[in-house]
């Protein structure tokens, strides 16, 4: 009942102060958002002092870091502005006093900021005086006296890394570069809580889908074995974010799902060695020792290539995505270490036993599954060309005519997610707001599966500047939607209720992110064609790995530009996106490297075969692998699609979608072409092979 009549004090707690102070009252820090809200309202401005102005503190009050204070401070400028800026200070630093027992702070101003400050003391004596940084109070000393010839140390309960910061603050505001928010963002608790839920559910189930996968697939002692690897992954990447205070988001969490993907990959390389030297008729003992140095230049290859794009999502990525980046790099590493030397020992451990079993490293199933083939990939490859050069006009076309559904992070605007008390359809949404946003048009469309929340998003006012400006797009959004609101519910209950979270992206981020991301995919593509080049040494493989990437790019880009609005999820081109083609580069340059690595092998033993027959046994003898590594990523993908949450199922259709794709292109695509050239170098030096026609 509190919380609807007084809905400002059920979250404000005010301080019992008979009056004096400048402290207000103090909030926990979730709920500082909202009061800037209700504290923004014109029917609050209108009954406050005009002189008054409300701020945070900086520091949290508690142990716990929850209660802020809110601070009341008087604007004696008519335009806001400070009466003694940063600019005049000339030195601040920490202070040890030999009668205090905490450290403060000295500064020292110039001659003008001198005769201010003498005045200003003069005039505030008992009373506080704030000292402000980009919209939050970092302390509020008490005047005892007036001070001349600007020399004044500032005391308090001041730890030393406090004190250091204190002094910091003051000596940048001597900077003439005001700070302005560009994105912004507001996040309800219950959609984080709901974020996070998801995310470790389908990290659980992703988890538990694997480890049955490669028990099935290598049988139970190998499949044990892999899944003690992963486990033990698991473990140390968890460690580690947590050694860097890492907080868990939902796109980390896709990162950690991931990297269990890539974990898989390792183990399957090994195994997939080891079985064809044992086939060969090695013991096992000597067969997992030739597996693993057949193995480890493969495992090298495929995860610095993943490394160099989880680079580029770092530098380039802003927010999530370079947490995701984080993530995803600390994975790689893990897992390298877990599957070449946890994965080493554990198998050496076994054969080594006086009763070891020799170990098939496949079940009856799938003994001769993909085995013994002789596929002619390289004749089918005109084909293939065919089939490519149609789906790449087609998501041209599509990309021309239908256009691209941009995010907020490529275009700018605002985005409000909005829960309903009863289901609505987007549709339902559209209607009512039209019109609302004064003939600027807004998207609405459907988040969770209880069909009670939307996300609608609108460029209305994203130019403005002025204070007032999100306040009248909120206040537009409410006025819009209040059919479907229901009796009762007026704009203070909608904006701590309904208003599940709010997000802005001035246009002038939004320019910078597209140009991030244009620059993050070409300089992935240059980057792993270059480390292509430089390991393998041949200008064939180069080619073939850059053209076949840039084929499955434009089909995807392609794809999302036909389907967004037809999917029943969100299909925008945006960070998360971007994040998802260059993971997916990093993935699909896997197979390559690895099947690279096999034709450069053929070669060495046994150079008298031609190109053509050379690479296409390369093909049929990693067919196995390019199977179950794409099979166990697949089923990771799955669960996380199903299990994540709406926010993140873009991104999951992306990498399955470009998962998928990989695979054909570098069978059809980027392996023939490769054939092509290194057949067209051998005809200008003279060399005629069968292949060659």
């Amino acid at each position: 009942q509190n919380k609807k009549e007084n809905p400002l004090f059920s979250i404000l707690q005010l301080e019992a102060q008979n009056g004096r102070g400048p402290v207000v009252g103090y909030a926990m820090g979730r709920d500082t958002a909202t009061i800037n809200r209700y504290l923004s309202l014109k029917q609050v401005k209108d009954v406050l002092p005009r002189d008054l102005g409300l701020l945070w503190s900086v520091k949290a009050i508690d142990e716990n870091e929850q209660y802020f204070q809110l601070i009341a401070i008087k604007n004696s400028n008519r335009d806001g502005r400070a009466p003694l800026t940063g600019s005049v200070i000339t030195k601040a630093d920490i202070e040890f006093s030999q009668h205090a027992s905490t450290p403060g702070v000295s500064m020292s101003m110039n001659a003008e900021g001198a005769k201010v400050w003498a005045r200003m003391t003069k005039e505030n004596i008992g009373k506080s005086i704030a000292i402000a940084l980009d919209g939050h109070i970092y302390s509020f000393p008490t005047v005892q006296n007036e001070i001349t010839g600007g020399q004044s140390n500032i005391s308090g309960r001041f730890t030393p890394e406090e004190a250091k910061d204190l002094a910091n603050v003051l000596q940048s505001g001597k900077m003439p570069a005001p700070a302005r928010i560009v994105q912004e963002d507001v996040v309800g608790p219950s959609l984080g809580e709901e974020a996070i839920s998801s995310g470790l559910w389908s990290f659980v189930v992703a988890f538990l889908l694997v480890m049955i996968y490669m028990i099935i697939y290598y049988g139970l002692i190998p499949g044990l074995i892999a899944d003690s690897a992963l486990l033990v992954n698991v473990f140390f990447l968890i460690g580690i974010l947590a050694s860097f205070g890492a907080v868990l988001t939902l796109p980390g969490i896709a990162g950690i799902v991931l990297t269990l993907g890539m974990a898989v990959d390792g183990n399957v390389l090994i195994y997939e060695r080891v079985r064809e030297e044992m086939e060969a008729g090695k013991n096992m003992k000597r067969a997992v020792q030739d597996g693993f140095n057949n193995a480890i230049s493969a495992i090298i290859d495929a995860n610095v290539t993943t490394l160099l794009t989880g680079i580029v999502l770092f530098i380039f990525g802003q927010g999530p995505i370079k947490g995701f980046a984080t993530t995803l790099i600390i994975g790689i590493i893990t897992s390298f270490i877990t599957s070449v030397f946890f994965t080493r020992m554990m198998l050496d451990f076994y054969a080594n036993k006086k009763d070891a079993k020799q170990l098939p490293f496949s079940i009856n199933i799938t003994k001769n599954f993909l085995r013994n083939l002789k596929i002619d990939f390289i004749g089918k490859r005109k084909a293939a060309y065919i089939i490519s050069g149609t789906l790449i006009v087609i998501s041209l076309l599509g990309v021309v005519f239908k256009g691209m559904n941009y995010g907020i992070d490529f275009s700018g605007g605002r985005n409000y997610i909005v829960q309903f008390k009863e289901q609505v359809s987007p549709e339902a949404v559209r209607q009512v707001l039209t019109g609302a946003f004064d003939e600027v048009q807004s998207t609405v469309i459907s988040i969770g599966t209880n069909k009670d929340k939307v996300r609608i998003s609108t460029k209305y006012l994203i130019d403005d500047r002025s204070e007032d400006a999100d306040d009248i797009a909120l206040q537009k959004l409410y006025s819009g939607l209040q059919p479907l609101l229901g009796d009762g519910v007026d704009f203070a209950t909608f904006s701590s209720q309904n208003l599940v979270s709010s997000q802005k992206v001035g246009p002038t981020i939004a320019d910078d992110i597209k140009r991030a991301a244009v620059w993050s995919v070409v300089i992935a593509l240059l980057l792993i064609s270059l480390y292509i080049l430089i390991r393998f040494r041949d200008f064939g493989f180069s080619v073939g790995t850059l053209i076949s990437l840039a084929h499955d790019v434009i089909i995807i880009i392609g794809a999302f530009a036909l389907l967004w609005g037809i999917m029943p999820f969100s299909m925008e081109l945006d960070q998360t996106f971007i994040a998802a083609i260059l993971t997916y580069l990093g993935f699909s340059v896997n197979d390559k490297v690895v099947i690279f690595d096999r034709i450069r092998e053929n070669k060495t033993l046994y150079p008298k075969r031609d190109t053509r027959e050379s690479i296409n046994r390369a093909l049929n003898d990693t067919l196995s692998r390019t199977f179950s590594t794409t099979a166990s990523l697949v089923v990771v993908l799955i669960a996380i699609f199903f299990f994540g949450g709406d926010s993140i199922r873009g991104f999951i259709f992306a990498m399955l979608f470009g998962t998928l794709l990989g695979v054909y292109s570098t069978l059809f695509i980027s392996v023939p072409i490769a054939h092509d050239i290194i057949v067209k170098q051998k005809i200008k030096k003279g060399i005629q092979e069968p292949s060659a026609k």
